[in-house]
């Protein structure tokens, strides 16, 4: 085994540490929600930050989340903060033609200064548009940039210039035989054209690993270059594979496979710290599975097992952005103009309701402080001014729809709406009945059957055609689960029939019906949950007349279950009408709500935090 010598600077490894726990403090100031992200990278990188020269191969480690979490700007920012921004190369991976000028991992790291033996940073990012598996599983028939995987492998790539290295060796030559035949007629010609030339010195440093400034190598003759690169070939070292074994490898994208929630980018009405808890149950085995559904298994496995996976933002993480912001636009209008600037609670609630869509991430939230309070402060400020103000308080006046600025003794005021909100109050009145009705039909048979109060009720949404939602917990499918949850689907069309008649009951069954006919076909075809089908009718194994069969029985067993719920229901149906004239009028119920209510009718519905499952109690029967 080969022998590494080298000396330890203590001070240097001293002064690093201090950088490293001052970046910690830094990123956890930049960023709201991901602490435990950036406590975690850190301390993976620390290797190669303190002591690089040990390295045998790169450190990879793979950032994964939704879009807008901030998994690039963090990156960007550790390398402004590592000061590390001439050896930082970041790269869009693609298989399309027009992706970049370049076809090789190798020539997109020469041409962003990043050569071996030397600590560095790369950031492959979008990394799933990188595919080599088409949605139906067919592999994709040829991709650019193989050598990324190679460069996964062992942090070495071949090098491929010997054609290079030929090129201009015959280009250098022939320039050097023509002025020797004809030294009288060139003595007069301009010097710059036996010079190497810009271009050519910038490849040359390059494929030579000249220290020299390009400009220096740029006025050097061709005669000299050819001699150093004669020199070269000869030592033939600069033929042998670059070492990247110092560079640490970041890998970011998004995943729908495994954040399913990701394709819900319209909703701004499932509450943030929903899609957190759902987001927090995401581990490394479901990132594996949903990257085998992208890339063959020996590149998922290059891929390495240092997945830190992004959950979406809480509420709370979004609140703290938005006066972050805020803040932010406040300490630059008072520095620039010396006026106080008091932002009242009314505005951070109005760009919450308007900017947040949880799986969006960020990106909505700016667009909206701009929206909202940017692009009228300046309108204030003019007023304030013009008085000779030094204070500005500004509110929202939701009542009169109107941002409104106290600007010394006097009010300055902008009419103004959200613009998801005009969109929530365009909702028909009746519309909104028929849909507080519906969903308070799954949220009732969801607390009888289960006992639990459901996370969340709406009734009126950001939609330009009013529907809800009822959004329960995990539920672990049992036998006897999947009945009920058949039940709380048929629900919601049920309660239609039962308080408006069933002339009246509308289509917004149609989802909830696709829901249980699934469910009650696994029942029968997968499940095996009937006696009387044991085999798995799913597969597709010549079993199509039976399962042609099993159709009535997926017939009757829905219609049984119809009958089940409409006399559940029937049985509550003082509770089914408090609820939903609850939901008609607030228009949002919280699981807290919906347990107070049920509590009036002799109901205990529980209230779970985001992120419980619901299963039997397999441990205590055990005995």
């Amino acid at each position: 085994m080969e022998n590494i010598n080298f000396q330890i600077d203590h001070e240097r490894l001293r002064q690093r540490r201090a950088t490293l726990e001052l970046l910690r403090v830094r990123l956890k100031e930049d960023f709201v929600g991901i602490d435990d992200i950036i406590d975690n990278l850190l301390d993976y990188i620390q290797v190669w930050y303190l002591m690089p020269e040990i390295l045998t191969r790169p450190i990879i480690v793979c950032l994964w989340g939704m879009t807008g979490v901030g998994k690039t700007d963090l990156v960007r920012k550790m390398v402004q903060y590592l000061d590390f921004q001439e050896k930082f190369a970041e790269v869009e991976l693609g298989n399309s033609d027009n992706t970049t000028f370049f076809n090789s991992v190798s020539a997109i790291l020469k041409a962003n200064s990043i050569t071996d033996s030397s600590p560095s940073i790369v950031l492959f990012d979008e990394i799933q548009r990188f595919y080599t598996i088409e949605a139906d599983g067919s592999p994709v028939p040829a991709t650019k940039f193989n050598d990324f995987w190679e460069l996964l492998s062992d942090g070495r790539l071949a090098k491929r210039e010997k054609d290079d290295f030929d090129y201009y060796i015959s280009d250098f030559m022939f320039n050097q035989r023509q002025r020797n035949r004809r030294p009288a007629e060139m003595e007069n010609e301009d010097p710059m054209l036996d010079t190497v030339g810009i271009w050519e010195a910038r490849n040359l440093k390059k494929m030579l690993e000249l220290e020299d400034d390009v400009v220096d190598i740029a006025e050097m003759s061709k005669k000299q270059m050819l001699d150093l690169i004669l020199q070269a070939k000869s030592r033939k070292r600069v033929f042998e594979p670059v070492d990247y074994s110092q560079t640490l490898i970041l890998i970011s994208g998004n995943l729908d496979e495994a954040f399913q929630m990701a394709t819900h980018t319209s909703d701004s009405e499932v509450d943030a710290d929903i899609y957190h808890a759902f987001t927090k149950k995401i581990t490394a085995v479901d990132i594996k599975n949903a990257l085998t559904r992208r890339f063959r298994p020996e590149q998922v496995a290059r891929f390495g097992n240092i997945h830190l996976i992004y959950p979406s933002l809480r509420k709370n993480d979004f609140e703290a952005l938005i006066r972050k912001e805020v803040a932010r636009i406040v300490a630059r209008a008072e520095a620039s103009f010396g006026v106080k600037i008091d932002i009242t609670d009314s505005i951070f609630q109005l760009i919450y309701r308007n900017g947040v869509f949880p799986v969006q991430g960020v990106r909505p939230v700016f667009s909206s402080v701009t929206d909202i309070l940017e692009t009228n402060l300046s309108k204030f400020l003019f007023e304030a001014l013009s008085d000779g103000s030094t204070c500005l308080k500004i509110d929202y006046d939701s009542t009169r729809q109107k941002i409104v600025a106290k600007v010394g003794e006097r009010s300055v005021e902008i009419p103004f709406v959200g613009r998801i909100d005009k969109i929530r109050q365009g909702n028909i009145a009746d519309v909104v009945a028929n849909v507080s009705v519906h969903e308070a039909g799954h949220a009732v048979a969801y607390v009888v059957l289960f006992g639990l109060a459901p996370l969340q009720l709406k009734s009126k949404v950001a939609s330009s055609y009013a529907s809800g939602f009822t959004f329960p917990h995990e539920i672990y499918e049992t036998r006897e689960n999947i009945l009920k949850k058949i039940n709380v689907f048929l629900a919601g069309g049920i309660a239609e029939e039962l308080v408006f008649g069933e002339n009246n009951a509308t289509v917004g069954r149609l989802n909830d019906r696709e829901q249980v006919t699934m469910l009650a076909m696994d029942y029968l075809r997968r499940y095996g949950f009937d006696a009387r089908y044991q085999a798995n009718y799913s597969l597709e194994y010549g079993f199509a007349m039976d399962k042609f069969q099993t159709d009535k029985d997926v017939e009757h067993m829905i219609a049984s279950l119809v009958g089940e719920t409409r006399t559940l229901l029937s049985q509550h149906r003082d509770f089914l009408l408090a609820l939903s004239q609850q939901l008609a009028e607030k228009g949002s119920l919280e699981a807290k709500d919906v347990a107070a209510i049920a509590t009036n009718f002799g109901l205990n519905a529980i209230i779970r935090e985001e992120g419980y499952l619901h299963l039997p109690g397999y441990g205590g029967m055990m005995g």
